[in-house]
């Protein structure tokens, strides 16, 4: 039997449209180029007869009139233990130069909808090994937290600090939009030797197209949910969500979608819940996904949509401030701003109390901060500022720590109850 084949009737550079054969959403399709090669596109919608089609790789010599073939739904990832150890682009091809990958399980990429009441509630606090995150911003096995940041103030570093030290079964990483150097430097610096064989890691760069980098984030999800019904404790990775963000908003703009808040179409806000509520405890296998994403906001900006919707969604978020790293505190956590939602439920009385206390001193100090420094203030007018100027020394002390310091959960909740109790 004949293949059927469509043809090629416009290209700009981003789309393409095909005349000649009706394809369903999220089909597969291979496009033949003047040098003889193919190349691959997805189908991601339809106008006047025509199906509109987004290229899946780089440039490529194209032909009007080109034949397009549709090569099946790609609505599956393989997961499993044979991910293990393993780098994978965003169509699951291996790139680690280890071979095919063997043996692997399959999951719907978008995932399984999952009855709310199914999904349990964090009650197990998780040791990041970061003393001001286990005192102040305490983490639950379950919860999904957004580290918020401009460009340059630590993100990448504060990931690593808590990837190193986190204690979960499995490890799913997705590099999305990122930097190609980052890829190798992450693998390298983040998941050395045993570490990197419990993990299994995305890859996505920036300069792939838009539906891979989407692709990316909904696998590495996928990958993370397929161990969660093994049972198993997962922390998952996804940085960032803002470049995933920037993916949904090229594809809106393409398909002449209207352009909303900072020129992101509708469509690109509505998937990041899509992707963010796939993650969690759930009650019947007993398994968990911890899940870290990074938000970067443009120009330090926190009303920044992206970050905006992520903080609504998000049970938690950690701000990461530039006037602290420009001042030499890191990781620069903004204590004020930050909260973790779920920390009331996962500590016990005294840890929340004397975090209460830090929190007090130090909203205390940095508000009357230009008069300290003026000498404007004069000892003994408010007990208040008194206190927070006696502790500000012990509350610095608290909240810097150097990258490849590890500092447990009960070494962090001791040092706070001691001098905050």
């Amino acid at each position: 039997m004949p293949k059927m084949t469509a043809r090629l009737s416009s290209f700009d550079g981003l789309l393409m449209e095909a005349v000649g054969l009706a394809m369903p959403i999220g089909m597969i399709c291979e496009v033949d180029t003047a040098d003889g090669g193919k190349i691959q596109a997805e189908v991601i919608g339809f106008r006047n007869g025509r199906t509109i089609m987004m290229n899946l790789g780089g440039q490529a010599p194209l032909l009007p009139r080109a034949a397009v073939r549709p090569m099946g739904s790609p609505g599956a990832a393989e997961v499993g233990e044979a991910m293990l150890g393993r780098v994978v682009d965003g169509t699951g091809a291996p790139i680690d130069g280890l071979g095919p990958i063997r043996g692997a399980a399959r999951w719907p990429l978008a995932g399984k909808m999952q009855n709310p009441l199914d999904r349990g509630r964090v009650l197990e606090p998780l040791d990041v090994g970061v003393r001001a995150i286990n005192g102040l911003l305490t983490i639950g096995q379950g919860q999904r937290i957004g580290i918020m940041a401009g460009s340059g103030v630590g993100k990448s570093v504060l990931l690593g600090m808590m990837v190193r030290a986190t204690n979960a079964d499995v490890v799913v990483v997705g590099l999305i939009g990122e930097r190609s150097r980052e890829v190798t430097d992450f693998l390298e610096t983040k998941l050395p030797g045993e570490a990197r064989a419990k993990a299994v890691v995305v890859a996505v760069p920036a300069n792939h197209s838009p539906v891979l980098r989407i692709r990316g984030a909904m696998r590495a999800t996928a990958i993370a949910e397929a161990f969660r019904d093994e049972g198993k404790r997962v922390l998952l990775i996804i940085d960032s969500l803002t470049r995933v963000a920037h993916a949904g908003r090229e594809i809106g703009l393409a398909l002449g979608e209207p352009a909303s808040a900072r020129g992101y179409p509708p469509s690109a806000i509505a998937m990041l819940p899509n992707l963010i509520e796939r993650a969690g405890a759930d009650v019947n296998t007993g398994g968990s996904i911890t899940a870290i994403y990074t938000v970067l906001a443009d120009g330090d900006d926190g009303s920044d949509p992206v970050v905006d919707s992520a903080r609504a969604i998000l049970d938690g978020h950690i701000v990461l401030s530039r006037s602290l790293a420009e001042r030499g505190i890191y990781p620069a956590i903004d204590v004020g701003p930050s909260v973790s939602r779920v920390m009331s439920d996962i500590v016990v009385p005294e840890h929340a109390k004397a975090a209460r206390k830090l929190r007090r001193h130090l909203a205390t100090y940095e508000e009357n901060r230009d008069l300290i420094l003026m000498g404007a203030y004069r000892h003994g007018t408010d007990p208040e500022i008194d206190s927070a100027i006696a502790h500000h020394g012990a509350v610095m002390n608290y909240v810097q720590q150097s990258p490849e310091d590890k500092v447990s959960l009960d070494t962090a909740v001791g040092e706070l109850v001691a001098v905050f109790g």
